[in-house]
């Protein structure tokens, strides 16, 4: 792996299974800056779990207050991380849902989504747990959301790295 960190990616859901969209994404580039948002649920987009509501804290009617539309999301992911690899601890949710939402974008996304453990491939990984707890008590990010919770995959995958 590169000694810059990885540019890493995290989507919060309205729950999971094939009803299931995006409703929050955050990105942690490599030189730290971050990028994270709402998502304005499209009108065929009705699923919602409560039990995934309780995991993220976000609820369904501050999206359609707050959230922006996929195309401008879609947009502004575009922008941020044109022709870089993107890494996720999740590739096969995360790909559904960014595939949705770039679906509803009208557009394609210009980068590439890789699985996080591509990056872990020849690391001893059995300290990845105790790594991701002691980062999160670091850092101290309060609140579960898409770009907190990449800023600590990006720190525990640098971590564990350099462990190795």
């Amino acid at each position: 792996m590169d000694s810059l960190p990885p540019t890493i990616i995290d989507i919060e859901a309205s729950g999971f299974g094939p009803a299931s969209y995006p409703i929050e994404v955050g990105c942690v580039l490599p030189d730290g800056e971050s990028y994270c948002t709402l998502i304005q649920p499209e009108p065929g987009w009705q699923y919602w779990d409560d039990r995934a509501e309780a995991l993220h804290g976000i609820q369904r009617d501050l999206l359609l207050r707050c959230g922006r539309s996929p195309q401008t999301v879609a947009q502004a992911l575009n922008d941020k991380l044109l022709g870089r690899t993107v890494y996720t601890d999740s590739w096969y949710h995360d790909y559904t849902w960014l595939s949705r939402l770039f679906d509803a974008a009208d557009t394609s996304p210009h980068f590439n989504l890789q699985d996080l453990r591509l990056l872990l491939a020849r690391t001893d990984t059995s300290h990845w747990d105790a790594a991701r707890q002691a980062v999160t008590e670091e850092l101290q990010l309060s609140r579960h959301r898409a770009s907190n919770d990449a800023r600590i995959l990006q720190y525990t995958v640098m971590r564990v790295v350099q462990q190795d």
